[in-house]
């Protein structure tokens, strides 16, 4: 009966994600969770959305922000 009443959660990969939280982005990016968090405190840092407290990456902006960085 507990079975019928949960929902399955559908898993999407993080490839085919539109944003991902901090912790997929580091494990995406290899890049270190306290650096995202340094790199993406600006409020004009354009691949961040806010919901509330959280802080979402846009997975295809942030490619576009590290493919044209030299260094972070």
């Amino acid at each position: 009966m507990e079975n019928e009443t949960k929902k399955d959660k559908i898993q999407v990969p993080i490839s085919e994600k539109f944003m991902l939280t901090l912790e997929e982005t580091a494990a995406y990016t290899g890049v270190g969770m306290q650096k995202l968090r340094e790199i993406s405190a600006d409020e004009h840092c354009d691949f961040i959305l806010w919901i509330g407290r959280k802080r979402m990456f846009k997975r295809k902006k942030l490619e576009e922000h590290l493919e044209k960085t030299y260094s972070i």
